[in-house]
């Protein structure tokens, strides 16, 4: 019986998954390994997926103290642009964006990724001052980029309020067509389906508890289930938690880990076909696939690792996206969370060796790493492959804070997201 005729399909769905073929496979880990990955979020499986394709490293182990994809890469909100200001910055996120073109055939799986556009609101003169020089910037980079007035916006978002009563009345706006969305948890999938299927060992429930180092060289990694897996390089991606993993290796990190809010809305008809961000009032929104409103806020103020957060960043989320739309004001929302995001003081990742030989950190990505996945993983997989950093990574080496380097993207960019 062919499993995908009618009858077959009829059979397997009735099964409740049992007798599904698993998309990658369930290994216990070796001895060794060429290199070991730390974190199997959509960062260390595209790490793991391009080593093997581009670099021909396939003898990967990818640890995951819990289920792949099952961090940050499921607790965000799939925003996906390039037009950062900075010039290290944009051609980090343009060269993920053109991977992202072509990522649903690349792994022959759909990341449903959707280029609806981006717009990124202007609420004051100075607001609309800093968009034209980011949109500027944008395309001496090469980077698409409009800059649009008040009417030019409306036609886009109909349902939006922008007349000149309210609070925050909109001025205007930066306008990245390229820009969109991607399903979170099916860019996870297809990147383990694909690194499994080159070789690559997938260990979920497999927690890193020490990582060991001789003679000042990082020789392996200690799990709390499987104990000591050695390694030629190591390859940290934890996001919120890279600071513990260098504490064990023993240096410390330029990082604050802090929660970070969304909420999500019962479903509702298709009413709006692209994203809308607002730096001034902190709120930003998008339509889901399947009706869903996905609503993001800020990082609470204080450090912690409490995937809930605070009531207060919440409450000023939502008056900020019914002041944009009053007509959401009766849309009851279905539920809420928080995912660990890691920020350097430029807001800036790092993509770097450490002073620990054979130990590189691909971290500090703080509300930016979602839409950075593929490139992230690129550089970092060529990092990793060669020793030294890939050209697009070389500006976000850990040791800028040192000799003073930085790249300041904070506030540059419109919303932090």
């Amino acid at each position: 019986m062919n499993k995908y005729s009618g009858f077959g399909l009829l059979k397997h769905g009735l099964s409740y998954h049992e007798n599904w073929q698993r998309a990658w496979r369930n290994p216990k880990p070796k001895a060794k390994y060429d290199v070991v990955i730390v974190g199997g979020g959509g960062h260390g499986l595209a790490t793991a997926y391009y080593l093997a394709k581009v670099h021909g490293v396939t003898n990967i182990a990818v640890v995951e103290k819990g289920y792949l994809g099952g961090g940050n890469t499921a607790r965000n909100t799939t925003i996906v642009r390039s037009n950062y200001l900075w010039d290290e910055s944009a051609h980090l996120y343009e060269h993920a964006m053109k991977l992202w073109e072509g990522l649903s055939q690349d792994l022959n799986y759909n990341v449903m990724f959707s280029q609806r556009g981006v717009l990124n609101l202007g609420h004051t003169l100075q607001d609309m001052r800093d968009i034209q020089r980011r949109v500027n910037a944008n395309r001496l980079n090469g980077i698409d980029g409009e800059v649009l007035d008040t009417q030019q916006v409306q036609e886009i978002v109909p349902i939006m309020d922008c007349s000149a009563n309210t609070r925050y009345p909109v001025l205007g706006a930066s306008w990245q067509p390229r820009a969109g969305v991607a399903r979170h948890d099916a860019v996870a999938w297809g990147y383990a389906r694909a690194a499994d299927a080159l070789g690559v060992d997938l260990i979920q429930q497999c927690e890193v508890d020490d990582i060991i180092t001789e003679d000042g060289a990082a020789v392996a990694v200690h799990t709390k289930q499987h104990g000591l897996i050695k390694a030629d390089r190591i390859g940290c991606v934890v996001a919120g938690n890279s600071s513990v993993l260098a504490k064990m290796a023993g240096f410390s990190l330029p990082l604050e880990s802090h929660p970070l809010q969304a909420l999500v809305s019962e479903p509702i008809k298709p009413i709006l076909d692209t994203v809308v961000m607002s730096n001034h009032v902190h709120g930003y929104v998008s339509q889901s696939d399947k009706g869903d409103l996905v609503i993001g806020a800020g990082i609470d103020g204080y450090n912690g690792y409490g995937q809930r957060g605070s009531y207060s960043t919440i409450e000023h989320t939502v008056q900020a996206i019914i002041e944009l739309f009053p007509i959401f004001s009766r849309v009851r929302m279905n539920r809420q969370w928080g995912g660990i995001v890691d920020t350097c003081p430029d807001a800036c990742p790092i993509i770097s060796d450490t002073p620990v030989e054979n130990l590189f950190f691909n971290c500090g990505w703080g509300t930016g790493g979602f839409k950075a996945t593929p490139g992230s993983g690129h550089v970092f997989a060529a990092t990793l492959a060669k020793g030294e950093a890939h050209e697009l990574a070389k500006p976000f080496s850990m040791f800028r804070f040192n000799d003073g380097s930085l790249i300041d993207e904070h506030g540059a960019a419109g919303v932090a997201h």
